[in-house]
């Protein structure tokens, strides 16, 4: 099983990045797909899930900004960002998962997002 994210790099505040996870190795369809960030010096946070029916959710530093989505024919999970600021600088990690409260099957190797002032 592989999650592979990509699309993270340096950006002005302000501005917008789409980050995207492919999945290999898993039956895509059958997971609901989050998206996480972990910021130095702090504890990894969730950022957005979508589940395996298309309902979204999101937290609430990035509501209004973030929009989640998925192509079950590609494997892939979006993520994106608009209206960057500087407090969403972290690594983002995408992760795959079947169950409920909290745990994760599989996780992405992150991807580093820099918002600059």
């Amino acid at each position: 099983v592989q999650l592979q994210a990509s699309g993270g790099g340096l950006v002005q505040a302000g501005g917008s990045l789409r980050l995207s996870c492919a999945a290999s190795g898993i039956i895509f369809s059958f997971y609901d797909m989050t998206w996480h960030r972990q910021a130095p010096g702090k504890q990894r946070e969730l950022v957005a899930v979508i589940t395996r029916g298309g309902n979204a959710n999101y937290a609430d530093s990035v509501k209004g900004r973030f929009t989640i989505s998925r192509d079950d024919a590609k494997n892939t999970v979006y993520l994106q960002m608009n209206s960057l600021k500087p407090e969403d600088t972290a690594v983002y990690y995408c992760a795959a998962t079947q169950r409920r409260g909290g745990t994760y099957d599989y996780w992405g190797q992150g991807t580093q997002v820099t918002v600059s002032s």
